[in-house]
């Protein structure tokens, strides 16, 4: 499980006497040596990894950040197996996303992908596997409005929109898997390094 590999790798670097340090960095100085990085206390660096990661990217909806942790994740290999024989959704259309639904065809028993477009903009090779896979379906042109059932405390179904015909419709489904893209934890280095129009080192 991951929290006992953490545990591992934690473990592991102690043995060769890495000091490990709890904070959360909320300034950093990289305009000169030694670095300088601000959280609960004040740390000097000559060098610097930065291991910042990414987020992933959620659809903005009210009901999503309610739901999450209880039927709507961002992660099919974190989450896929509390979903075993459940229909489930998985909102995208590119490459992160077609391999969450063929990862999720492993426990659900059908897999409906959501994407606002008519077609898919995951390589070819991934379009293939997904487009011919029998547990897979597609809502093309379409966009999640809602998630289902504040009432009841746990997922119950999708609100889609066909963004041509505007008409929207209900799908009975147990789980949303959103697969929209990430955003890069690079805001504590804007202005410090170099950064792409995404955002990434």
């Amino acid at each position: 499980q991951g929290a006992q590999l953490m545990r591992q790798f934690k473990d592991h670097a102690e043995n060769f006497d890495t000091e490990i340090v709890h904070d959360y960095i909320t300034h950093v100085d990289l305009q000169q040596r030694p670095f300088v990085l601000k959280g609960q206390q004040t740390y000097t660096a000559d060098a610097l990894i930065i291991s910042t990661g990414a987020s992933a990217k959620y659809l903005g909806l009210s009901s999503e950040t309610e739901f999450k942790g209880k039927g709507v994740s961002a992660c099919a290999t974190c989450d896929g197996y509390f979903f075993k024989e459940k229909p489930i959704a998985v909102v995208g259309g590119g490459d992160s996303a077609m391999e969450e639904a063929l990862f999720l065809t492993k426990f659900a028993s059908q897999v409906t992908v959501v994407h606002r477009r008519d077609t898919l903009r995951a390589s070819k090779i991934m379009q293939d596997k997904a487009l011919a896979h029998a547990r897979i379906t597609f809502e093309w042109n379409s966009i999640v409005e809602d998630i289902r059932d504040a009432d009841k405390g746990m997922v119950t179904g999708i609100v889609v929109r066909n963004t041509k015909t505007t008409v929207a419709k209900e799908l009975s489904v147990d789980g949303v898997f959103v697969a929209i893209g990430h955003n890069p934890n690079t805001e504590l280095l804007v202005g410090q390094l170099d950064l792409d129009d995404n955002g990434y080192i």
